[in-house]
């Protein structure tokens, strides 16, 4: 099996909206630290798994500067933006999301 990790960082804004009065729900933004796991038993023709240029690409140029309300089709938090991305890579069983240091989502498929 081969395992590939690729880390990178965008800056979004977001607006949650919540069932409950929270800060949050105010339009703010984060340096959100990003890290997509992929896996397969074969390598491409190319000898990859996923090229690493083209996890980034998939993410970054889609929501880097962005308001994460007005490109996603889901309320955006943390944990619904790390399924959203497992979903964009070929081959990914894993996505962190980190809005800060001390604030981490995972998502992991089954």
């Amino acid at each position: 099996m081969y395992y590939l990790k690729k880390t990178f960082t965008i800056s979004a804004a977001h607006q949650l909206k919540l069932s409950y009065e929270s800060k949050c729900s105010m339009l703010h933004g984060h340096n959100w630290t990003i890290t997509v796991y992929c896996k397969s038993d074969t390598l491409n023709s190319d000898g990859m798994v996923v090229d690493f240029s083209h996890i980034k690409h998939a993410v970054q140029d889609k929501l880097d500067h962005r308001c994460l309300n007005d490109v996603l089709p889901i309320n955006p938090t943390a944990e619904n933006l790390a399924h959203w991305i497992c979903d964009q890579i070929p081959k990914c069983y894993r996505v962190d999301v980190a809005e800060n240091d001390e604030s981490l989502a995972i998502y992991e498929k089954n």
